[in-house]
């Protein structure tokens, strides 16, 4: 079988690339998915309550990038989602990222703009030079807001402790001198309207795509032909783990239907300290799906199985860059995503790459 492009994965990447290389340049791709449903980790469905779900945790669009926005537009319209998310933190819920509320909230203050600033710098601690996530926390909010909201939380999303992760990972956390409590500031967000795995659809109606799922691509590839393979899949899998396993975080989801209208007060709810799971979505908070019952879905961050989240730490750079070397041989094949190039992406970061990648072709 012949093709001139063959993309591993129907993740957001690989169907991104697919929908160009069929339309713009009128070519025939193969999509090979291991999965047995398109749209990668942004897949949803309804369940058989009929409450439409993200079956892979909470996705909620939001870009800068009017590009990527405006790409996407055409497969979907978008429902206005700003969205929000409180922490259980000392029996309150407060919200999140760090805004003057949160503060007030969890110090039972009154504080300005003004106040609150001067507020962190009190609190701040100097570490000198920074270099791991616990690092950029004490010293942007000092000890006790650490201990109080990241601490814990890190330790059961990673596994480790903050000390050992890379800045990025709280980093990414942002703190506002206002009182904006959107846990988003992009120019442009929302909810596909008819869900992600609609909007997937529509971005490969194309008959120049072909789509095999349930279909590990080791078990075909040496009967195809083809001139560019664009791989979407984990690295270290691709190269038979040649240099050893990359780490990855996994998470386990506990989905669980209740015989009420509603369960909590926003869609995301975090749990730094209680209980062992991360955070709990009401899915119908997030679709504004109108249902006599609720379903709502429970984290628990674990070692074992898909990997989400490449593990952000000095060593799993140093062994991916092992990896990196050999991708840098490689004169038929590009790597591209979160897991091909163990980097995180948010889904516009994942499509604007996508982009890019096909603009190269």
């Amino acid at each position: 079988m012949k093709f001139k492009y063959v993309i591993v994965g129907a993740g957001l990447a690989g169907l991104t690339v697919a929908e160009r290389i069929a339309n713009v340049m009128d070519e025939k791709v193969l999509v090979i998915e291991r999965r047995g449903h398109i749209g990668g980790n942004v897949y949803d469905s309804y369940n058989e309550d009929n409450i439409l779900i993200h079956n892979y945790g909470p996705h909620i669009f939001h870009t800068n990038d009017r590009e990527v926005y405006l790409y996407l537009s055409q497969f979907t319209k978008w429902n206005d989602f700003w969205h929000r998310v409180l922490t259980y933190v000392d029996g309150n819920l407060i919200p999140m990222p760090i805004t003057v509320e949160t503060i007030n909230r969890l110090y039972n203050l009154n504080l300005n703009c003004f106040e609150m600033k001067q507020f962190l710098e009190e609190k701040a601690v100097d570490v000198g030079e920074v270099k791991t996530s616990r690092d950029v926390a004490i010293s942007k909010v000092g000890r006790d807001i650490y201990e109080k909201i990241f601490e814990t939380y890190t330790k059961k999303q990673w596994g480790v402790d903050p000390a050992e992760l890379d800045t990025s990972v709280i980093s990414r956390i942002p703190i506002r001198f206002n009182r904006d409590t959107r846990y988003f500031a992009d120019k442009y967000q929302g909810m596909p309207a008819h869900g992600y795995t609609r909007m997937c659809e529509n971005m490969i109606k194309n008959r120049n795509i072909k789509i095999m799922l349930n279909t590990d691509y080791k078990d075909i590839i040496d009967d195809l032909e083809y001139d560019t393979l664009i791989y979407t899949g984990p690295a270290d899998e691709f190269y038979n783990y040649k240099h050893g396993r990359l780490a990855y975080r996994s998470i386990k989801f506990e989905f669980e239907t209740l015989d009420r209208e509603e369960y909590q007060e926003a869609p995301v709810v975090n749990y730094p300290n209680d209980y062992d799971y991360t955070r709990i979505t009401e899915f119908k908070k997030l679709t504004g799906q109108d249902h006599k019952k609720t379903t709502i879905c429970k984290e628990y961050p674990c070692s074992e199985g898909e990997p989400y989240y490449p593990f952000p730490t000095k060593d799993c750079k140093a062994q991916f860059a092992l990896y990196e070397e050999e991708m840098k041989k490689e004169t038929k094949v590009i790597f591209l995503g979160r897991l091909a190039e163990y980097r995180y992406y948010n889904m516009d970061g994942v499509v604007r790459r996508a982009l890019d990648v096909f603009n190269m072709l």
